[in-house]
């Protein structure tokens, strides 16, 4: 039943995805550069946090 219920959601993503992309392509790519620059904010965010644990937890 679960496997069921995570096909059908990917599904829906998928079809989701592409009549975002097919009906406004420029907002498509809008929404893909938020989710790169998340990503890249999440991983300076936690390489700022390495570096401060790696130096003791000083400032």
């Amino acid at each position: 039943m679960a496997v069921n219920a995570k096909k059908i959601t990917v599904y829906a993503l998928v079809v989701f995805a592409l009549y975002v992309i097919i009906t406004d392509p420029a907002k498509a790519a809008d929404y893909v550069q938020i989710g790169f620059e998340g990503i890249s904010n999440a991983a300076k965010a936690i390489g700022d946090f390495m570096t401060w644990a790696a130096n003791g937890g000083k400032s």
